[in-house]
């Protein structure tokens, strides 16, 4: 062969190869390796260790194409020695010499390192490091270009135009293993996406709702489910306003059945129920490290929901800090998770919902507008239980027999006394209010007649109080209604909080914004 080889770095020297046959054998010993290899890193690490039989390296660089931030993708490691892989550093394809070679699908032959006038960066990184010459060639397979690979010297001219159409045929064998290990990584987190998707399919499947169907034939019950049908084939935002136990999540979820995203997944958050600190990584994601007690990666609702529909609860909870990347969501259909730049692409539908009176926040800074317009293209009111006064009936016969069944338990008629007094009962807390009621109810009737504790009625057996100017107004009259029942005690599971369905710091939250206390 032309060319001497170098000794190369380690504990013990490697003899060169005699003469082509052997150098070709030694080249199949390395492709039968890698070819096993599914795992990125560790095929570069398997290259670096194996490359020095077969040709003169004391570095080897693997250079990938990156086709959405159009950069290529630096991995470097120290052949034959145990060493980091240096890897994962972005450099913009004009401003190193594998970008000339994935360009151009020529081999790039540098004999001289000090008379190498361009890439001023990377060339001055390779002196550093001692690197006197190269040779660069492409990584190309029948369906694309792939980057290039490097072969970087300590000695001078170690590479001769015989070496140079060697590594070709080199880099075409490590141009398929690459691509291999990558069409396995893409797999391997198509199964890991698919695998997250199922568990939360998995877990919304063991969680009980109230009724698995909108249950009524009310007027104002009608007019929301016409909306849901003019609004569910489209993909336009919907905004579900109404007070807390309205049944906002049911309009969400029967959206969902009714849109051409039915046969994906429906993702749910409750903005109130998470943390401030915790919201963030809960829509986006976080990687490894990310922060203390991010011992793994973990992708976020909106990558769950990738083209599905995803539901925030109690929009109006989420931050200022955090509004303006849920509107860059919402615009552009990317982010990047905690911890990490790259931009992951979505197709999501969204579906908010809140309890607040979001125009009012608006006004008093603490909701932005641009979002707020966002949101609001398509705004649907979740009508109170007591406009609906015609759907209570049904609704107690519906939920008398779906606990009667769960509980084993044989109730046939609910008296007609118990549904008028049901009927003209204000109903603060709406739906979730009645449910909790008459789960109640079947768990101390004995005979075949629902007993309802009328005495927890007493103090609000009256009509519905006129609507109230805001919804603002009406939430904070609903809560100082849970607070007297539960004589002012907010935890516990007789307290306010349980009443409401929310969490204690959450009811303490909206107590000191509506300036809710005992003493007033």
């Amino acid at each position: 062969m032309d060319g001497p080889y170098c000794q190369v770095m380690g504990k013990e020297d490697l003899s060169p190869c005699e003469d082509l046959e052997e150098r070709y054998q030694a080249l199949l010993e390395v492709v039968q390796a890698i070819s096993a290899q599914r795992d990125l890193d560790q095929l570069f690490r398997d290259l670096a260790h194996r490359l020095p039989r077969v040709v003169q390296v004391n570095y080897v660089d693997l250079s990938l194409h990156d086709p959405i931030k159009k950069v290529m993708r630096l991995h470097t490691i120290q052949a034959n020695v145990p060493a980091d892989l240096v890897g994962g550093h972005e450099v913009p394809i004009d401003d190193c010499p594998a970008g000339l070679v994935w360009q151009e699908q020529q081999p790039l032959l540098v004999p001289k390192l000090t008379e190498e006038r361009r890439w001023a960066k990377v060339i001055g990184q390779m002196r550093e490091d001692g690197t006197e010459s190269f040779c660069f060639v492409p990584l190309t397979t029948a369906r694309g270009r792939l980057g290039a690979m490097g072969f970087l010297s300590l000695q001078r001219e170690a590479y001769s135009d015989s070496d140079v159409e060697f590594l070709q045929q080199v880099a075409k064998q490590v141009a398929v293993a690459v691509e291999n290990a990558l069409a396995f990584q893409q797999i391997a987190e198509l199964k890991d996406k698919l695998a997250k998707e199922k568990l939360y399919l998995e877990e919304e499947l063991r969680f009980e709702h109230g009724f698995d169907d909108i249950i009524g034939d009310s007027a104002a019950l009608r007019k929301v489910l016409k909306e849901v049908e003019v609004v569910a084939p489209t993909d336009s935002t919907a905004l579900i306003q109404g007070e807390t136990g309205t049944g906002k999540e049911l309009i969400a979820r029967a959206i969902h059945r009714l849109s051409g995203r039915r046969e994906r997944t429906f993702v749910k958050l409750n903005c109130a129920a998470i943390p401030t600190g915790l919201l963030e990584s809960e829509l986006f994601g976080h990687e490894r490290g990310a922060f203390t007690g991010a011992i793994s990666q973990k992708a976020g609702r909106f990558e769950l929901a990738d083209k599905g529909t995803i539901f925030l609860d109690e929009v109006g909870e989420i931050p200022l800090e955090l509004q303006s990347k849920l509107l860059r969501v919402l615009q552009e259909q990317e982010f990047e998770r905690l911890g990490s730049t790259k931009t992951i692409r979505v197709n999501i539908r969204l579906i908010a919902a809140t309890n607040r009176d979001l125009k009012s926040m608006v006004e008093a800074n603490q909701f932005r507008s641009d979002l707020y317009y966002r949101l609001n293209v398509f705004p649907i009111t979740a009508p109170p239980l007591r406009e609906r006064r015609e759907d209570i009936p049904t609704l107690v016969r519906y939920f008398t027999q779906h606990y009667a069944v769960r509980m084993k338990k044989n109730i046939q008629t609910v008296p007609t006394k118990t549904l008028d007094v049901l009927s003209r009962y204000a109903w603060p807390g709406n739906i979730r209010e009645l449910e909790n009621l008459v789960e109640r109810s079947v768990i101390l009737t004995q005979g075949t007649d629902l007993q309802v504790p009328m005495n927890e009625l007493q103090a609000h057996d009256h009509p519905a109080s006129t609507a109230h100017s805001t919804l603002e107004e009406a939430e904070r009259e609903q809560i100082r209604r849970a607070l007297h029942e539960a004589r002012w005690v907010i935890g516990g599971p007789s307290g306010a909080a349980a009443r409401l369905g929310v969490k204690r710091t959450t009811l303490q939250s909206k107590m000191q914004k509506l300036g809710i206390s005992r003493h007033q």
